[in-house]
């Protein structure tokens, strides 16, 4: 695969060119080489297909697969696309199946993908059919590389894709075995949303502390979060992966010296009719009630009070993507924590009053970029600029230079 011609600033992961939101070959090679290359892709919760033939449909990268558990303690995650004419099988976003049979020829598959029957592959009273050389088990469906953790479900395109804990890093791991831990989860809900914005931009805002306090007024309007808070950053060895987890015991409504947030975005005299969108209880290991993680290239988890989210990153051409929201809790949960995560889900979800603000934003970049190609953003916040500093503050763009410092090496730029 031949190297893309593009070339990035001397001032290495401190500037980050516009063209890399915009360039059509670009996003090609991003295609091969990181969604099709040699790293883990979010695929689903074993939740959501908890008994044989049982599936979802989702896509990874471009390509449509189908999520499935095909025995007990055994899950697939298979292109839906036939081996024969590659038409698309399963059309519907999820179900139960007996067996796969693709609607146009009727090549019908075993639940892990194997070819199991073709229509007249003898011909029709000794004329057409198959040659006799032809083998089923060389037209099976295309099966990922799956590993199933702590009910998350991965899949690789690559046979080298190391080990997932591996791949994510030890330096990570608590944060997401925070989130799961094992305990079974139960699925609360979906929304999905497209965005016009290429997919580096809402990775890139995820691992942004420096944006929390200051696009998202109603954080620390109502006490969930302040520019002036501790904060715990982790990055894996590679930059690729990160978490970010605001230091609890801050006392939101202590202010500092120079509250620039009183004076002007905290605004005193709003008031929430039902105190209960903002209260948390504490569930999971540690004190924090936010959390953030990011295992690239295609999701994020996290915690917003209460609201335990998967969010999957899904390109849609280099100009667009889609975010598919999985809202889920525990299947111990009792009503009242039920109600609170749906409660919550509701201010964390695409049009609640702090995620709506992302996605207002992300796309008004997007248009700038398109019309300045030749430009480049500015990501000098935290330590002097350095790339891989877990510095505990929100004053610091490090995540973000820790991501395009893999993505760089990975994209050969």
């Amino acid at each position: 695969m031949s190297a893309v011609t593009r070339h990035w600033p001397d001032a290495g992961e401190t500037r980050v060119p516009y063209w890399v939101y915009t360039d059509k070959d670009l996003y090609q090679s991003e295609l091969e080489r990181i969604w099709y290359g040699e790293h883990w892709l979010y695929a689903g919760l074993e939740a959501e297909i908890p008994t044989v033939g049982s599936y979802r449909t989702t896509t990874l990268g471009e390509r449509s697969v189908i999520v499935l558990r095909n025995a007990p303690n055994e899950i697939s995650v298979l292109e839906n696309r036939c081996r024969h004419r590659g038409v698309t099988i399963c059309q519907a976003r999820s179900g139960k199946l007996d067996n796969i049979t693709c609607p146009y020829h009727q090549w019908s598959y075993a639940l892990d993908g194997t070819l199991q029957g073709v229509p007249f592959r003898r011909g029709i009273k000794g004329k057409g059919g198959m040659s006799p050389e032809f083998s089923p088990s060389d037209h099976s469906l295309v099966r990922l590389k799956v590993e199933v953790v702590n009910g998350v479900i991965w899949a690789s395109f690559s046979d080298k894709t190391p080990p997932f804990r591996e791949y994510f890093s030890e330096r990570l791991w608590h944060s997401y075995e925070r989130m799961f831990s094992g305990r079974k989860l139960r699925i609360e809900g979906y929304t999905r949303q497209t965005i016009p914005a290429n997919w580096k931009l809402i990775v890139e805002n995820f691992r942004d502390p420096y944006h929390a306090g200051l696009l998202h007024v109603f954080l620390p309007t109502f006490g969930l979060f302040r520019p002036d808070q501790g904060l715990e950053l982790r990055m894996d060895e590679t930059g690729r992966h990160g978490s970010i987890m605001p230091v609890p015991g801050h006392d939101p409504k202590a202010h500092s010296g120079n509250d620039f947030l009183r004076e002007t975005a905290h605004d005193q005299s709003f008031k929430l009719a039902d105190r209960r969108l903002v209260e948390a209880v504490h569930e999971l290991k540690g004190e924090e009630t936010v959390s953030t993680s990011t295992v690239f290239p295609s999701v994020i988890f996290l915690q917003q009070i209460n609201s335990l989210q998967v969010r999957q990153i899904i390109p849609r051409g280099p100009e667009e993507f889609e975010l598919i929201f999985t809202f889920f809790g525990f299947e111990d949960d009792d009503e009242e924590m039920r109600q609170r995560r749906i409660r919550h889900g509701n201010l964390f979800g695409p049009a609640g009053l702090v995620t709506v603000d992302d996605f207002e934003v992300l796309p008004m970049a997007q248009s700038t970029y398109r019309a300045a190609e030749n430009e480049e953003s500015v990501l000098m916040m935290g330590q002097g600029g350095r790339i891989n500093s877990d510095a505990g503050s929100l004053a610091t763009e490090s995540p973000i230079r820790g991501f395009y410092q893999y993505y760089r090496e990975v994209m050969e730029l």
